[in-house]
């Protein structure tokens, strides 16, 4: 049996909680240290999850040493500077969702993975309940996708920043549902048409309710319609699917177990199989990935395309017409040329052919 990995976390509030929880129940890795801005919480948090011999410290270098990879768990607008930082001190990360706030960011992220010769990977758990794996199975048996949808419908009164977003619908939640349909789809996104408002009612500032339409390279389209003002017979937070195929029709309900019928009318049965599932599926995938140098989900190159879908989307609102996801990034691939100020980071960015093969998007 392999060594345990040594992880070093960063960050250690509600987020940085389920994944020390998550790391003390894999017994394929051990806790090194935890790092926060404040060394007092840290220090309660480790105790408090029996890691009361693990050192803590306010900085990721001063603990550095004493690991084999990194797990950011810190605030989204931390991630590029955290995340870069471990990558180029050799260490492999395990981000948590999303990988950057902008397109740009991620791009910069993907030059210090290839600088360092590290493995940069997104925590996206929703791509490991077994529900969505048994869903993908039924999937595979009925055909290719043609008309692929999201209904996701909430009422959360969160307070604080999410409340004070220009779209906090599109940029804080619809992440998950974007890149979730990549994976249940097998194509990439080739553009959207979005429009986001807010409800009379709403108790954001901002555009708590959206609808989006994504054209994908192999014609599936899939939709996307939600409001975090819907109270009332709501949701699941993974939303309600329904796929579209040549064989029959499946749909997901995003808590239990999905239901499938073929064209015939014969029910078609879930499988289930025992999988780790959300954040504890990310781990047990990075740990894999690290130890046999394999490409993992979510590795950093493809995630860009996620990014780019909710960037695009939010474009698309804004200025009410279709956006291209390859324009977006494109776009993005031009400010970063402009904005990096490390020689390294900016030379492995100049020596992209083209940022669309970079990311997966062209072949």
């Amino acid at each position: 049996m392999p060594e345990p990995l040594r992880l070093l976390q960063v960050g250690a509030g509600g987020m940085g909680r389920a994944w020390l929880r998550t790391i003390a129940a894999n017994p394929d890795v051990v806790l090194a240290g935890l790092v926060d801005l404040d060394v007092d919480v840290a220090r309660a948090a480790a105790d408090e999850h029996g890691f009361g011999d693990v050192p803590v410290a306010a900085s990721l270098g001063e603990l550095a040493d004493r690991a084999d990879a990194v797990i950011d768990v810190t605030v989204p607008l931390a991630h590029p500077k955290v995340s870069v930082d471990a990558l180029l001190r050799g260490l492999p990360v395990l981000c948590e969702k999303p990988l950057a706030e902008t397109v740009r960011e991620c791009l910069q992220m993907v030059a210090a993975s290839e600088v360092s010769g590290k493995l940069l990977m997104v925590s996206q758990s929703r791509r490991y309940f077994r529900a969505v794996a048994a869903f993908q199975r039924q999937l595979a048996e009925l055909g290719p996708i043609g008309t692929l949808s999201c209904e996701f419908y909430k009422a959360p009164h969160f307070g604080g920043f999410r409340e004070r977003m220009a779209e906090p619908l599109l940029v804080d939640m619809a992440i998950h549902q974007f890149d979730l349909s990549r994976k249940l789809i097998g194509s990439e996104p080739v553009s959207v048409y979005c429009e986001s408002y807010n409800p009379s009612w709403s108790w954001f500032d901002g555009n708590a309710a959206a609808s989006a339409i994504f054209r994908y390279a192999d014609g599936t389209r899939f939709s996307f319609t939600g409001s975090w003002c819907a109270a009332g017979l709501e949701t699941s937070w993974n939303g309600r699917w329904r796929a579209s195929t040549p064989g029959g029709t499946a749909t997901w309900d995003g808590d239990n177990g999905p239901v499938a019928e073929l064209a015939s009318g014969e029910a078609l049965p879930a499988v289930m199989a025992d999988e780790p599932q959300e954040i504890a599926g990310s781990l047990v995938e990075f740990v894999d990935a690290v130890r046999s140098s394999t490409i993992p989900q979510s590795e950093v190159h493809s995630n860009v395309v996620s990014i780019a879908m909710v960037e695009a989307a939010v474009l698309s609102a804004n200025t009410g017409v279709p956006v291209r996801i390859a324009d977006v990034i494109a776009a993005a691939y031009t400010e970063a040329l402009a904005t990096t100020q490390d020689a390294a980071l900016h030379a492995a960015l100049t020596a992209w052919p083209n940022p669309l093969k970079a990311v997966g998007l062209e072949p």
